[in-house]
């Protein structure tokens, strides 16, 4: 009965209240981007894309400056060949930074390693097979203090490599003696250290095993990056370790794999550098370190983490490259390649600042 009442009474208060209130669906602030911002928004999302741009005008500058000769076979092979070893280099030195770290001994490692493995295989009589494994293992933990250090100890990742990379160059003149073993001795002991500097032919092109190791070791880092709940921890790290903390990621975990792994890596690029040269030098790649952070910086990995590809840091060295032996061809002082590439990182630095005002 009451019911019956209060239908038939009419529209209640709250009824009242509703029928004047906006009937307007909600909507959201749709501002459209400027073509600039569209472009800055690209460019955030596909790191890469600076770097390969820069690398095609790059090229399109040296064939008209130089002429057919820049497009030969040879030519871009050996460019290939120049950045093998920043290339592999620069794949680890571009996981650190994406933590937003920094790694100054890798170029020490990376030779400190090709050491040990001549050493063990020519003056300890140790299958080469067995003192590439030794090296490599040196690598691996020469990469796990410097995560001890920076990830338990709590200490600046530019502190500690800068430390460190005086250590291991230190004791890689004095383990050596600062002695250089031939490339015949190899080749008659150990050949297996010269291994990537075999090479093979692609039609009119000569490509070394080097070459292919620094391309399967881009391939699978840019996997493990892309498609791997580890390499999604390595961003979310360097994009804020508070948050990646409080999502579940054990950060000291992931900054201690990721110097470790940094470490092999760079002993694998020392085992390409003796295929390279042909010898195991306690002189040589000394200046890998400034070489891989260029690749990194040029290839727009920001130095302020999560924010990188591998391929970015290929291209950037595939750059280098193509201004050293473009000038040299050329005909310029070589000054002017140490000017170019100078002058590439600060553009560099400053394109990632601008792209980065998308995320601010």
């Amino acid at each position: 009965m009451s019911v019956e009442t209060t239908k038939g009474s009419g529209p209640q208060e709250f009824e009242k209240t509703l029928d004047a209130s906006d009937r307007n669906i909600a909507s959201f602030d749709t501002h459209s981007r400027t073509a600039l911002e569209s472009i800055q928004h690209r460019l955030h999302k596909s790191p890469a894309m600076v770097p390969l741009i820069i690398l095609l005008l790059s090229v399109i500058l040296f064939a008209i400056v130089v002429g057919g000769r820049f497009f030969s076979p040879f030519t871009l092979t050996l460019i290939l060949q120049q950045v093998a070893i920043t290339g592999m280099v620069g794949i680890a030195q571009t996981l650190v930074v994406l933590t937003a770290g920094i790694d100054l001994s890798v170029g020490a490692i990376m030779v400190l390693s090709s050491v040990v493995m001549g050493q063990f295989a020519m003056h300890y009589g140790v299958p080469a097979p067995v003192a590439v494994a030794v090296g490599l293992l040196v690598g691996a933990i020469c990469g796990l203090i410097n995560g001890f250090l920076i990830a338990r100890v709590k200490l600046p990742p530019f502190i500690v490599t800068l430390g460190t990379w005086s250590i291991y160059a230190a004791i890689n003149f004095i383990y050596s003696g600062n002695e250089t073993i031939r490339s015949q001795d190899l080749e008659a002991t150990a050949p297996l250290l010269q291994f990537f500097g075999g090479s093979f032919k692609v039609g009119g092109a000569v490509f070394t095993y080097g070459v292919l190791l620094m391309l399967i070791m881009a391939a699978i880092a840019w996997y493990v990056l892309n498609h791997t709940a580890w390499g999604r921890h390595v961003y979310a790290v360097g994009d804020d370790p508070e948050a990646a903390e409080l999502s579940g990621v054990r950060v000291d975990r992931m900054l201690l794999a990721v110097y470790t792994l940094t470490g092999l890596i760079c002993a694998i690029a020392g085992w390409a550098l003796i295929g390279r040269i042909g010898s195991v030098s306690p002189q040589a790649g000394q200046f890998e370190n400034i070489n891989s952070i260029t690749a990194v910086v040029i290839g727009g990995t920001s130095l302020f983490g999560g924010r990188g590809s591998i391929l970015g840091t290929i291209f950037g060295a595939l750059i280098v490259g193509v201004f050293a032996l473009g000038l040299r061809l050329w005909g310029t002082d070589p000054q002017w390649t140490q000017l170019s590439v100078g002058a590439l990182i600060i553009v560099a630095v400053g394109i990632d600042q601008w792209i980065r005002k998308i995320s601010a």
